[in-house]
């Protein structure tokens, strides 16, 4: 059996170019930042980056042209894949990871978080809030604290 899984979590390095595939596919490419802190033999830290080539493709493609920023941060689940070409008499090659599932990092209101702002939200008390109408199917949970004792198992 072979694997080819590759996993990565960081920052994008640009923001996200989006194209339509003679087919009508959608396809959308950027790049994320990793790094590592590591001691070097004299004890000193030192910081490494990588780069890697990220390649969506479908409605995921879409959403991550969509909501995707440079700065933002992103976990990308999928295989390395290596392209060649000839360009001007030379072979050229690119490695990328095509994903096959893309998760949002969170997004805060620092660089590259794409003008979103976090607002501070005002504290309400309990006897401000507004009282929903139970939903049919809603759960309705205890009030009382549950006692781990109590549980079976």
């Amino acid at each position: 059996m072979y694997i080819n899984k590759a996993m990565v979590y960081g920052n994008l390095t640009r923001d996200p170019e989006a194209r339509v595939l003679p087919s009508g596919g959608q396809v959308c490419s950027f790049s994320i930042a990793t790094n590592r802190v590591y001691k070097k033999a004299d004890g000193s830290k030192q910081e490494q980056a990588e780069f890697h080539n990220i390649v969506v493709f479908g409605r995921q493609a879409e959403t991550c042209a969509q909501y995707l920023k440079k700065g933002s941060a992103a976990y990308v689940e999928g295989r390395l894949q290596t392209r060649s070409w000839d360009k001007d008499g030379q072979k050229q090659y690119r490695t990328e990871i095509v994903a096959e599932r893309v998760q949002f990092g969170p997004r805060g209101a620092g660089a590259g978080s794409g003008g979103y702002e976090r607002a501070e939200s005002p504290t309400i008390d309990a006897s401000e809030a507004p009282q929903r109408a139970p939903k049919e199917d809603a759960i309705e949970y205890p009030e009382e604290d549950i006692n781990p004792e109590d549980i079976p198992f």
